[in-house]
Parts: structure tokens; C-alpha cells; sequence
């Protein structure tokens, strides 16, 4: 995928998305790692309703760091207590540990404001709070 300002999987539309993956298949990356072309081709459909979005909502959809970031520490935790007496255990410990990640917290994701402001646009039935 074209790497554009920095940024990955930045085409502006599914037409130039599919352009870019035929041209990672065909180049020296992707006759290298065949698969991997495969693999966006098998889920496409999946891939190309985002394109629906505006580039700074896709982004904030696509990034990842966040939540891989949430991940990472719950299985660090868990992996540190082992086995659980019963599933309320592990639901408490799950819990607490998301309290403790979500403390941490300071700043919203980059781009979040403009995303935001697309968001209640698009959504603006679903994103505002009516007050009676």
C-alpha cells in the first residue's frame, strides 16, 4: 500500500486502494510475500465500506496502538495470575485492571477532534445528546 504524509493504507478511495494492492502484488514485496496481498483480497469486502468514511475517520478507525496497547496489558495480567477460581474472578480481575488502564489515560487519540467533528455530521441523530 502507498505510504502518503506519512501515513499507510492512505488511498483515497476503494478504486485507488485496489490500484495500490495490485501494485504491492505485482512489485517485489508482494512476489516476496505472496500471502499477504491473498489475505487483503480474501476480506475486501470487508476492507472497502470504510472508504464510505472521510480520510481522518479512517484513520482514527484504522489505528490500532491504542488498543493493542490495552491488550498487551491485559494478557501480561492475566498471564501473571494464572488460572482463576471461577469466571467472577477473572471478571473482577479483568475489571480492575481496566480501571487501572483506563486511569492512565491523559489525551485523546491523534485526530480524534476532527473524526469527532465528522462523526457528528455523519451520525448527528446518534452522536448528540438530545436534552428534553
Amino acid at each position: 500500500m502507498a505510504v502518503r504524509d506519512g501515513l499507510k493504507y492512505a488511498a483515497l478511495s476503494a478504486e485507488a486502494a485496489q490500484a495500490e494492492l495490485q501494485a504491492f502484488e505485482q512489485g517485489a514485496w508482494g512476489r516476496r510475500f505472496p500471502t499477504v496481498a491473498a489475505s487483503w483480497r480474501r476480506v475486501w469486502d470487508k476492507v472497502i465500506p470504510f472508504f464510505a468514511f472521510p480520510p481522518e475517520v479512517r484513520k482514527v478507525i484504522y489505528t490500532t496502538n491504542a488498543i493493542e496497547s490495552v491488550n498487551a496489558r491485559l494478557r501480561k495480567i492475566i498471564k501473571t495470575r494464572g488460572h482463576f477460581p471461577s469466571d467472577e474472578a477473572a471478571t473482577k480481575l479483568i475489571w480492575l485492571a481496566l480501571r487501572n488502564i483506563t486511569a492512565d489515560w491523559g489525551r485523546a487519540a491523534n485526530n480524534w477532534k476532527t473524526a469527532m467533528n465528522q462523526f457528528a455530521i455523519l451520525y448527528e441523530d446518534r452522536f448528540t445528546k438530545r436534552i428534553a
